[in-house]
């Protein structure tokens, strides 16, 4: 078990959006920032901090780290809102009985993302792992418009997270980057220059032989 590498939840969502841009991630270590990407980053900064809030029967955790042993998955969670149930789970946080319901915070305007819902159900399931529950549902709150976007917790995406997740622990195993598949989200992508998706497979496995090259000789 000590062995097993527990991979960062929020890599769900990079994974289910592009297989290959996790992997880059992941294995590459690369990272390029956008404008979105650097306006999303600075939101969540701007309301995340680690806290628990206490108001009556209810109770807020904020940056709440979670983690699953059978998914060998660990995270944070936004946030956690605990309320008062008397069939719920026992949390450190809580005095009595709760009932949990996760809130993934996101940029932008209220949508149906699937890469969201993935990482959220996640998220769900490794706190019912952790507080032996049940989560029937959760939210995704998008920042700039002020809004909660409510998600069912189905065994269609909790079998998305599963298969998902097994995709990401594979090409992480192997040390593995997925062919590259053009798409229009590539053109939002902020890794595109750097995954080349355009780019044929022959022309562009040329060029990493020239980039090993030079940086060889620039050690030399």
């Amino acid at each position: 078990m000590d062995d097993e590498e527990y991979l960062p939840l929020s890599w769900l969502s990079q994974a289910d959006y592009c297989l290959r841009r996790a992997a880059l991630l992941l294995n590459e270590r690369v990272w390029v920032e956008s404008s979105d990407t650097a306006k999303g980053r600075a939101e969540h900064e701007r309301v995340h901090t680690q806290r628990v809030e206490r108001r009556g029967d209810l109770v807020k955790l904020y940056e709440n780290t979670v983690y699953s042993d059978e998914l060998r998955l660990v995270g944070k969670c936004d946030c956690i809102e605990a309320t008062r149930a008397e069939n719920g789970c026992t949390i450190p946080a809580a005095e009595f009985p709760v009932k949990l319901y996760p809130i993934e915070y996101k940029h932008g305007s209220v949508r149906a993302e699937r890469e969201y819902e993935i990482q959220l159900c996640a998220q769900a399931m490794c706190l019912e792992e952790m507080y032996h529950t049940q989560i029937a549902e959760g939210a995704l709150f998008f920042i700039t418009a002020h809004r909660r976007h409510t998600v069912a917790l189905t065994e269609e995406l909790r079998a998305a997270v599963r298969s998902t997740l097994q995709l990401l622990h594979q090409i992480r195993d192997d040390f593995a980057i997925p062919l590259a598949s053009y798409s229009a989200k590539c053109k939002r992508c902020s890794l595109r220059e750097y995954c080349m998706p355009k780019v044929k497979r022959t022309a562009k496995n040329y060029c990493e032989v020239l980039e090993r090259e030079a940086k060889g000789e620039a050690e030399l």
